[in-house]
């Protein structure tokens, strides 16, 4: 039975909100002017960076932004966006202390962080797999292994990420109707400035951030950026210990007034002392009841990623505000790993067992685009055009091989697994058949797009888009091809009052899929449709945002495991199961978000969001009715907060988090019931200069899994705290 114990934070979120309505309702001089300060200083940098059009959030000390193009391509502000949409500010990371992508996901809005390996995660949002992951707008499609080889991104490059839930196709072509998570770099600044920062926390944490921007010439034309951050760290788990580095470095010019280039590489480096999989549990999902800190790994286990990216666009502003804009992104991930796994996950035992393996990936992605967009004039009003064109690609190689490990009592005789009395040192490190599996696969995509946004009337907007796509996908056996697939985008905004907008959006769905039968032929691709309505509110300006949506979302032929097939799948080795279509599945629910600042001082984020996939129409009959996606969480809440105390004490700050979600299940059966984590940071300004600040995470130490997937159990950390300290010039 599914239980939910969150009564506390639904309460909380909605005084939270009473509050802000009173704060939204008192015009007063006190409320408008934070406000205009905070778009000043935004509209300032943007506009000396010429980088017009960019919602840059850096130094706002806002939640929100003004204006964010990854849902349509157009630089629309949240409330003229006819989808769900969230950002996660540059002061949101600071507050919060995240570090990388998995942070953002497990903050953001409608979205959950899968952790089904130590070292590896799969996001998730209204019933699916997030699958599309953007850099400056740019697409890079996440397969199975690429999420493997792409590790989180470090946040220290990124100015902010942009967030759109549900289908997104007008965007990236082909895709699941999950959400659209969009990076964005930061960019070079037309003033000097510099920051240097140092984090020491629980298990050995070290961090140190290195950030400097500023004109590379006198004459202000040429601009230049450089982040680096190095960390190390161990970890609540015994034996496990890691370390990242990452370099970024852009540099933009402007070739002449209208015309401005843009260079930049990043380079992150990954190297994790873990384990392929995390606790083994006992055949049918049963905890085994391990502590946290218990290791089922090997001391010789390891997970070293390493993802290269090379970058560059060229914008032309004409002089009847059109633009024009070529833009290209490379990335080269590389993985090598080894490391051992529950080998009931593959076959079925009445004892637990581990196995080994050992893998190397090779991921390279390239996506480039082409757009111009501009306002065009059409029965005495002003309406916008977007047209452009894109193509990606990714070539994937992976091989590695398998196989026993051998226990040791010490004395070099050879003992059987005891899940009880283990020792990450008791097993001599092995050496595989690197070519016992292999895969290479090359996935290409050509498309053209086209997006409109009419004025029909003063409160009335009309979004039409429409993408023709040609999809390739080959492996060394087989191929097969997707010819100009349409998918079709439409929106509709009506202003209300000042204040409130209802829309409705629909878009249609396309996604090939790369799951192979029992025969080994590709399963034909995903098609489906995509429904959503809801309200949406903007205050004090655009300081606050908020909104509500209704959605539902039909698929049919969506890969599942064929449990009913043989075992392991024949056509893939390294699977338990093959997959076969799954029918018509639906996914229903709500979306509440409100996100800015409620007044000078304070700060907050709060949400919710109930989903439902179930199986409609399904070859196993039993399936019909039943959760499509049990790890995902039916009801999910986020709140964050800070507040700069006012007068004497004004140097100082205090906020908190809290993420609470009901129970979910693996399909192994284990259950996790549900749980809310509470996260406190008070954070004092030395002088102008100096800032520090401490974050406290899961300050109840509730104990939970991050993860109950892939036949293994993954336990979230226990209580943890970070110092930091950050001086700027």
């Amino acid at each position: 039975m599914h239980r939910h114990h969150l009564s506390p934070l639904a309460a909380a979120i909605a005084v939270g909100l009473c509050f802000a309505h009173t704060a939204y309702a008192d015009d007063t001089q006190t409320a408008a002017e934070p406000n205009d300060g905070t778009v000043q200083l935004q509209a300032t940098q943007v506009d000396a960076q010429g980088l017009k059009g960019q919602a840059t959030t850096e130094g706002t000390q806002s939640y929100t932004t003004g204006a964010m193009t990854t849902g349509t391509k157009l630089p629309l502000s949240i409330r003229e966006t006819p989808q769900s949409v969230s950002v996660i500010t540059r002061q949101r990371i600071e507050d919060q202390g995240m570090e990388d992508l998995n942070d953002v996901v497990k903050y953001t809005p409608g979205l959950t962080v899968n952790q089904y390996g130590p070292a590896r995660q799969s996001y998730k949002a209204r019933g699916f797999e997030v699958d599309n992951i953007m850099y400056d707008g740019l697409p890079t499609s996440i397969s199975t292994y690429t999420q493997d080889v792409i590790s989180a991104a470090d946040l220290a490059m990124y100015d902010r990420v942009e967030i759109v839930r549900g289908a997104t196709g007008l965007m990236q072509g082909a895709g699941n109707p999950a959400a659209a998570i969009n990076l964005v770099r930061k960019r070079p600044t037309a003033t000097p400035q510099a920051s240097i920062s140092g984090n020491a926390g629980s298990w050995d944490t070290y961090r140190t951030e290195v950030d400097v921007s500023g004109p590379l010439n006198s004459e202000g034309t040429i601009r230049g950026r450089a982040v680096t951050a190095y960390q190390t760290n161990d970890s609540f788990q015994d034996y496990v210990s890691g370390e990242r580095g990452l370099l970024y470095a852009i540099t933009e010019m402007d070739v002449t007034d209208a015309t401005t280039l843009t260079v930049g590489a990043s380079y992150q480096n990954d190297n994790k002392n873990d384990n392929w999989v995390g606790l083994p549990s006992k055949p049918g999902g049963e905890d085994l009841g391990f502590d946290r800190d218990t290791y089922y790994g090997a001391d010789w286990s390891y997970w070293d990623t390493k993802t290269t990216q090379l970058f560059s666009d060229i914008e032309h502003r004409f002089d009847n505000d059109w633009k024009l804009k070529l833009a290209m992104n490379k990335m080269w991930g590389r993985i090598h790993m080894l490391g051992m796994y529950n080998s009931c996950y593959y076959t079925a035992c009445d004892t637990i067992d581990q196995g080994g393996g050992q893998y190397v990936y090779t991921d390279d992605h390239s996506s480039y685009d082409a757009v111009a967009s501009g306002p065009f004039q059409l029965l005495g009003r002003e309406h916008e055009l977007v047209v452009g064109t894109s193509y990606r690609e990714e070539a994937f190689d992976g091989h590695g091989g398998w196989g026993d490990v051998l226990y040791s009592d010490g004395s070099g005789a050879a003992v059987g697994f005891d899940p009880d009395d283990w020792d990450p040192s008791n097993t001599d490190k092995p050496s595989y058949n690197m070519r016992l599996w292999g895969l290479k696969t090359d996935e290409t995509q050509t498309g053209t797009y086209v997006t409109s946004r009419f004025n029909v009337a003063d409160p009335l907007k009309v979004i039409v888009g429409a993408r023709l796509d040609w999809h390739e996908f080959e492996t060394e056996t087989s191929s097969y091809k997707v010819t100009r697939n349409l998918t079709r985008y439409a929106g509709v905004i009506y202003d209300l009052n000042e204040t409130y907008s209802v829309y409705t959006s629909y878009t249609d769905i396309f996604k090939p899929q790369q799951a192979l039968d029992a025969s080994g032929s590709v399963l034909k691709p995903i098609e489906g449709e995509n429904y959503e309505i809801g309200l949406k509110g903007e205050y004090l300006d655009g300081a606050v945002n908020a909104s509500v949506a209704l959605f539902q979302v039909d698929q049919l032929n969506r890969a599942v495991e064929d449990t009913s097939g043989p075992t392991p799948c024949p056509s893939n080795p390294t699977s338990p199961y093959c997959q076969r279509a799954s029918g018509k599945v639906r996914s229903q629910g709500l979306d509440f978000e409100v996100s800015g600042a409620l007044t000078e001082n304070w700060n907050a984020s709060a949400s919710y969001t109930y989903v439902e996939a179930k199986y409609q129409q399904d070859a196993n009959e039993a399936n019909e009715g039943e959760y499509f996606d049990p790890t995902i969480p039916r009801h999910l809440y986020k709140l964050a907060t800070v507040y700069n105390l006012p007068g004497e004490l004004h140097q100082w700050r205090v906020g908190g988090d809290v993420i609470s979600q009901s129970s979910t299940e693996s399909p192994e059966g284990y259950e996790q019931e549900d749980y809310s984590l509470v996260g406190l940071m008070v954070g004092y300004k030395v002088n102008e200069n100096i800032d520090t600040r401490v974050n406290i995470n899961n300050l109840f130490d509730k104990h939970y899994y991050s993860g109950i997937d892939f036949g293994n159990l993954n336990y979230g950390a226990p209580r943890n705290a970070m110092f930091s300290v950050k001086w700027t010039l």
